[in-house]
């Protein structure tokens, strides 16, 4: 285990050094049982004192995640008759009693060990590598049945039949010039102008995010993001050693009041946020917050990260302008990813910045795949150039808006007291909330025995890890799964609420 810590970081030591630890624990790097590397191990690979260490494995025993026995050694929790004897563990110096599935593995042309230290964080995003399920409330997408695929099919075909030579050339590394005009035509009515010179066609939202942070993020650098926020997200800003500070939300979205606090003392690199149908609370953030963030981030010179992967996907009004919308100085690159509301399959999303900052993101793709697949662009094409885009939005979000107010309905039907939830205006998820002291990640053990899934809350944390939140996503669930999905996942979260009652918090036996 490579851990890493910043000194220079507003976050403190312990806390740096339980959040390193808890990530790979709720990852899975880690297996229930396995010995963790001993006190003086830690303190002597980070530098730092036992006292230290001693008081961020206290966090992290408090939290149930691991369990320290007195001349054994510090394991991840697991039942207590399996605790401390893990034959798997590691010994003083790294060595290995034994092969596990963490260190060996065992395909290819042999053994090849993985005790060599990374650099990956695998902090949240091995979430989405859950257990298959009858009933998957964790995938936020789009049930295929909702998309257009027919139209997709029948351009895909045509493509073969008319231009074959596609396949025989490499796109453009910015993006096929035509769809990006296409595009540039789409967010015109979107109040965004934005000539083809200023759109760069990515591998999906992710690579766009990944791209920023290739490009504008190192080592020590300040990212502030939304308390909770994508958890996928978290992985990329911390693979690039940066220091992330979330911030806590209103009905508003973002707390301005609460981020001046901290650019008082360091100035961020970058704002990284979803105003729109957040994810994944749903909220949205006010005309009124976008500007002010938008001002602080003139004020304080930096980039904003406007992560926009479903605001035409709205139930009753549509949101605010976008920020980009409002950026006069070029402050704000725009992201927006087509495969929540188009196809999964063609993997197509696109960043919107000043040519400036463009030019920089274009070399970060060049080094990264060299372009998109031109024929990936080419079958989404008709699709914008024809505007028949809106028609298919206008089918989706009747179809959406049905399944939320059935969620929304069921769980005014069958929610045992002390469950709380959101209302969301738009996007695919809801947010739902036990008492404090419960732990989602708990109830997802049983959750997956029963054929369900969902995204426990604590994946969304980059710092202070929440535990008694869960995410999840309707819209990939048919209306009969999903009945059936709610209906039991709300009477595992009863039970679960009565058993942690009654043994006073600690972890329920199911």
């Amino acid at each position: 285990m490579k851990l890493t810590i910043n000194r220079n970081s507003p976050i403190p030591l312990v806390e740096q050094i339980h959040n390193g630890i808890a990530d790979r624990i709720l990852s899975g790097y880690f297996a229930k049982g396995a010995r963790l590397p001993s006190v003086r191990q830690l303190s002597k690979q980070l530098q730092v004192s036992p006292v230290t260490v001693v008081h961020a494995l206290e966090l992290l025993e408090a939290e149930k995640l691991i369990n320290r026995i007195q001349g054994k050694g510090t394991f991840v929790y697991d039942a207590p008759e399996n605790a401390g004897l893990d034959t798997n563990a590691p010994e003083e110096g790294g060595r290995h009693k034994g092969k596990s599935r963490q260190n060996i593995h065992s395909q290819g042309s042999g053994p090849v060990p993985l005790d060599m230290p990374d650099y990956l964080h695998r902090s949240q995003y091995l979430y989405y590598n859950q257990k298959p399920a009858e009933i998957n409330f964790s995938l936020s997408a789009v049930a295929p049945q909702l998309l257009p695929t027919e139209e997709l099919a029948k351009s895909l075909l045509s493509l073969a039949q008319q231009q074959p030579e596609i396949l025989a050339h490499y796109g453009e590394i910015q993006g096929d010039l035509q769809l990006r005009q296409a595009l540039s035509n789409y967010f015109a009515r979107e109040k965004i102008q934005a000539g083809p010179q200023e759109i760069l066609v990515t591998n999906g939202s992710q690579q766009g995010i990944d791209l920023v942070a290739r490009t504008f993020i190192g080592p020590g650098d300040l990212v502030i993001t939304e308390e909770p926020t994508y958890a996928a997200a978290i992985d990329v800003f911390r693979s690039r050693g940066a220091t992330i500070v979330s911030i806590p939300m209103d009905e508003e979205g973002m707390r301005i009041d609460k981020l001046y606090e901290w650019v008082d003392r360091q100035t961020p690199k970058l704002i990284y946020t979803i105003p729109s149908f957040q994810s994944p609370t749903g909220k949205v953030m006010s005309a009124r917050r976008r500007r002010q963030l938008l001002e602080l981030a003139n004020d304080v010179n930096c980039y904003i990260l406007e992560d926009d992967p479903w605001s035409e996907i709205y139930y009753e009004e549509a949101p605010p302008p976008h920020i980009k919308s409002l950026d006069a100085d070029g402050r704000v690159i725009y992201l927006k990813g087509l495969s929540k509301m188009l196809s999964p399959g063609c993997r197509i999303g696109f960043m919107i910045a000043s040519v400036p900052l463009l030019n920089r993101l274009i070399t970060a793709k060049t080094n990264a795949d060299l372009g998109n697949p031109l024929l990936n662009q080419k079958v989404i094409l008709p699709i914008f150039e024809s505007e028949h885009i809106h028609k298919l939005l206008a089918r989706l979000r009747p179809a959406l808006r049905s399944r939320r107010d059935l969620c929304l309905s069921l769980l005014g039907e069958h929610a045992p007291p002390g469950l709380v939830w959101n209302r969301p205006k738009g996007g695919f998820n809801l947010w739902l909330s036990l008492p404090e002291g419960a732990n989602t990640n708990d109830l997802l053990m049983e959750s997956e025995r029963q054929g369900i899934t969902f995204l426990p809350g604590s994946s969304c944390f980059p710092n202070h890890l929440a535990w008694h939140h869960l995410r999840i996503c309707f819209a990939h669930v048919d209306e009969p799964l999903l009945r059936q999905g709610i209906i039991k996942l709300l009477e595992l979260i009863k039970q679960y609420l009565e058993d942690h009652h009654r043994n006073k918090g600690r972890t329920p036996v199911f």
